[in-house]
């Protein structure tokens, strides 16, 4: 047996000893790797079988099963590896803080239906994979983690299922995925992706072109304080510089600008009564319009509130709102009339649906389908509410954009959206950057978003383009008042704008390489056959292999002007270019390229770009 495999089970059954007792054990292996399951004894029958996808690829199934209905209770699965080059972990939640925690404060993934994922990865030092885990439970609730523990340099993994409360079931069946190959950790979360994308629950949504294309967004430029003429005028400019879309969020709805829910939940166009007018002038300037929504909420100054009274989950205190029960068929039947009736009235091309993490159940949740429910579950009803919501809406407009944001961006919800955005970061260049990138290392074909990129009007034009620079690999969402901003702003935007569309290819669309996620991504590459773009955040050396990439650019994402590039393959005659962020050029011309490392002077937010001739 191998050594390493010793190691494994000894360090496993040293970890168990160590475990309270618990009602029932299995014990199986994976990868060699010892595991515990421990459940409730007696509710029900397990078994478990495992198969071998290819060497280092393995899946387990787990069956329950019943010939009466049971009561789920807390499951675990366990196990524990060396720490052999692993520097960190990766998870949805993760975000800017991917060190593994020691064992009393284990790093935690919570996933379920409208937030995170079921999916963790060790990766190493060389950004390699060591260790990634995944289920396809993406449904309900389920608590990945992972922790180092101090005393034997040991790293601990544990899945729980059923912490929440559950409904009685008869039968139930999970897969564990474990992938301890030697790829490159984006590759194997790509794979976990397509591995999801073969359930026929998790299905993703098809993607119209017109998602991945730039937006224009009235969010942070307007917030509430919207009006017909200033969005026109803002949309004229925006489609002149590449925008086709425009995302009119919170404040058409009410007059009311206070934060906050209180008047939400009728959806009548209080602010822009001429909504229809509207939405046609944009398409006249040949553009689409989507418009925000707060999907659960029903304000406790809406007509909705008194329509819906008594099919509530629970009250958001504080914002004024409660939020409906979606296991009522007169409120999915509510909410599916709202946006179809929307489309249809005022020829919508999509929505921003927001707060879908809401429509979850809480300890006084009574999981039963009675006194007017027709489902038990709150997952299981949300997921016929927005499978019935998307059928409908592509009835009417088979191309419908549907724009979720972090943390809503899991198999399930790739579903029912097309869009994925990352979560709120105004004017944090760096934030946004890695939440568009974790965002993308599991959105498969969907369309990932950058969060509204907004920045001071007097902000230095090379800082300014820093905004744009740290999500060029997700599709840009402006949101600056385009009449206002200095012109040296406008050229920028103007330019930077222009070259992610002629580039849409490799940036959204091809291979994706992030590095050294431990340290937020210095380095972002896209390439294909036709190019390759590397983004720099740090000083760097740059590797580039001439024998591979006929054209390449480097974009200069930092505040000091020197590339560094270690070129290696055959020489070659390459046309090069050097621009500033307005796309001002500082050099131009050929030269011999060849095996060797060079230094360029490239300005800060601007790009070297090469072609061979």
């Amino acid at each position: 047996m191998h050594l390493k495999t010793i190691l494994a089970f000894f360090l496993f059954y040293s970890f168990l000893s160590t475990l309270p007792g618990q009602n029932a054990v299995e014990n199986f292996s994976m990868a060699g790797i010892p595991m515990q399951l421990t459940y409730s004894e007696g509710a029900y029958d397990v078994s478990i079988s495992t198969n071998r996808v290819v060497q280092g690829l393995e899946i387990a199934t787990i069956h329950l099963r019943s010939d009466q209905k049971f009561s789920t209770q807390e499951m675990s699965i366990k196990w524990a590896i060396p720490s052999s080059n692993i520097a960190g972990y990766w998870g949805t939640s993760a975000f800017m803080n991917k060190t593994v925690r020691p064992d009393w404060w284990p790093s935690t993934e919570k996933s379920m239906l409208s937030r995170a994922a079921p999916v963790i990865c060790l990766y190493g030092y060389d950004d390699v994979n060591q260790h990634t885990f995944a289920v396809s439970e993406a449904l309900n609730t389920v608590v990945s983690s992972t922790a180092i523990r101090e005393e034997t340099g040991t790293v601990h993994n544990e899945i729980k299922l059923f912490t929440e409360k559950h409904k009685a079931i008869r039968e139930y069946e999970i897969q564990l995925r474990l992938d301890t190959r030697n790829i490159n950790f984006a590759s194997a979360l790509k794979d976990v992706n397509q591995w999801w994308e073969t359930f026929e629950l998790y299905q993703p949504a098809r993607v119209p072109e017109a998602a991945k294309a730039p937006v224009y967004s009235t969010w942070y430029s307007y917030h509430q304080n919207l009006d017909s003429e200033s969005m026109l005028r803002e949309c004229r400019k925006a489609r002149e510089m590449g925008y086709t879309t425009i995302i009119v969020d919170d404040g058409w709805q009410t007059l009311d600008s206070n934060r906050g829910y209180a008047y939400t939940g009728d959806w009548l166009p209080e602010r822009i009564p001429e909504m229809k007018e509207l939405v046609k002038e944009i398409h006249d300037l040949g553009m689409k319009f989507v418009l925000w929504y707060a999907v659960p909420f029903a304000g406790e100054k809406s007509q909705a509130f008194h329509k819906m009274k008594g099919k509530f989950l629970t009250y958001w205190d504080g914002q004024g709102a409660y939020v409906l029960d979606p296991r009522y068929p007169e409120v999915r039947e509510f909410i599916i009339n709202t946006y179809v009736k929307a489309v249809e009235d005022w020829d919508l091309d999509g929505f921003k649906l927001d707060f879908l993490g809401r429509f979850r159940a809480n300890d006084e949740t009574e999981l039963t389908a009675e006194n007017g429910r027709d489902y038990a579950s709150v997952n299981l009803a949300t997921d016929r509410l927005m499978t019935d919501l998307m059928i409908a809406l592509r009835k009417i407009k088979p191309d419908i954009m549907v724009e979720f944001r972090q943390p809503y961006i899991g198999p399930l919800m790739r579903k029912y959206g097309n869009m994925l955005r990352a979560a709120d970061c105004p004017n944090v260049a760096l934030v946004n950057r890695v939440r568009t990138t974790d965002v993308r290392l599991l959105a498969g074909e969907s369309a990932v978003h950058s969060d509204m990129l907004m920045w001071h009007y007097d902000e230095p034009v090379q800082f300014a383009a820093l905004q744009l620079i740290n999500v060029l690999y997700s599709v840009p969402q402006i949101s600056v008042r385009l009449e206002d901003i200095p012109d040296q702003h406008f050229k920028m935007i103007q330019f930077y704008t222009d070259y992610w569309v002629k580039n849409r290819d490799v940036l959204l669309e091809g291979e994706f390489f992030p590095q050294n996620p431990l340290l937020n991504y210095p380095v972002l590459v896209g390439k294909n056959d036709r190019k390759s773009i590397t983004t720099l955040f740090e000083d760097r050396l740059v590797a580039v292999d001439l024998s591979t990439q006929p054209a390449f650019d480097i974009v200069n994402g930092k505040t000091t002007e020197k590339i560094i590039i270690d070129f290696s393959g055959e020489k070659g005659y390459y046309a090069f270019r050097i621009v500033d962020c307005m796309g001002n050029e500082s050099a131009t011309g050929g030269m011999t390229v060849k095996p060797g490392v060079k230094v360029f002077e490239v300005p800060a937010a601007g790009m070297i770009q090469f072609f061979k001739l």
